[in-house]
């Protein structure tokens, strides 16, 4: 049994202070940045993609992608999880550092990014999309990690080992859930999403990849939520499904929906 006991401030100068979340987003943003364009060069003189995508063109595109994190996270998590108190609490939205994202709501966030930029480029969003899932497990993995620390998120009632108490979750012992999430969102999904784009060659087929992330991640969170406390205020959404493992049936049917709608045009071409 473990005792929780990390500060979730790294620095702390009295004004001003650095947490390990604001961490955690920077440099999931930078790696998966770097990752990107790794990607990008093994990907370059492929003939059977659309034409290769541009460093330069990826570099402009992470701005709108971090606006889209940051803008669709937090919003998704206002009108998903706490419509109520920020309605009556409307100037607490702009808190960003109190914590409150959502990886549905950012998820759609870097969609419409996408989805915008790939317009103004005249191009296929998913020559964009299938790059930046390869490298989002990167952020996910970083962000469960800031979760952990920050003692947020925590898991059910649990008797074993590795089992957590949390500041905020009682003098119980519970799963360490957000290390649950990390492993299985940020390693296992970046292997399998990574083995399946470039030694499978996926990303040659443009929407696949992004489809597979979109199923394999909602698989692994609604499996994840099984440990995983239900919001308190929330609770249990008719009566079984957490806000998490609804939002992850979503996304789940939205990628098998994509992989029939890409074959479907494949045999009428």
């Amino acid at each position: 049994m473990i005792v929780h006991s990390f500060d979730p401030v790294l620095i702390d100068l009295g004004f001003f202070q650095i947490r390990w979340y604001s961490i955690a987003y920077i440099l999931g943003i930078i790696l998966g940045w770097v990752y990107a364009v790794k990607i990008i060069k093994k990907t370059q003189n492929n003939t059977q993609n659309f034409e290769p995508i541009k460093r330069s063109d990826f570099d402009d595109l992470v701005i709108y992608l971090v606006l889209g994190i940051i803008l669709g996270g937090r919003l998704g998590y206002v009108i998903f999880y706490n419509l109520e108190y920020y309605i009556q609490n409307s100037f607490e939205i702009f808190k960003l550092w109190q914590g409150g994202m959502s990886f549905h709501g950012g998820l759609l966030g870097v969609i419409v990014a996408i989805f915008i930029f790939s317009k103004n480029k005249n191009t296929s969003f998913f020559k964009y999309s299938d790059i930046v899932v390869c490298v989002a497990p990167i952020g996910l993995f970083l962000g469960r990690i800031a979760n952990f620390i920050n003692g947020e998120l925590f898991g059910k009632i649990s008797t074993l080992p590795w089992a957590v108490i949390f500041p905020n979750g009682g003098n119980i012992a519970r799963h360490p859930s957000q290390i649950y999430e990390a492993i299985l969102e940020g390693l296992v999904l970046f292997i399998l999403i990574n083995f399946l784009a470039l030694k499978k060659h996926l990303i040659i087929k443009t929407g696949y990849v992004s489809s597979f992330f979109l199923i394999s991640y909602s698989i692994l969170r609604i499996f994840s939520e099984n440990f995983r406390e239900p919001d308190q205020h929330l609770g249990y959404l008719f009566n079984y499904f957490s806000m998490g493992t609804l939002l992850s049936i979503l996304t789940l049917i939205s990628g098998f929906l994509i992989i029939f709608f890409i074959k479907k045009n494949e045999q009428n071409n």
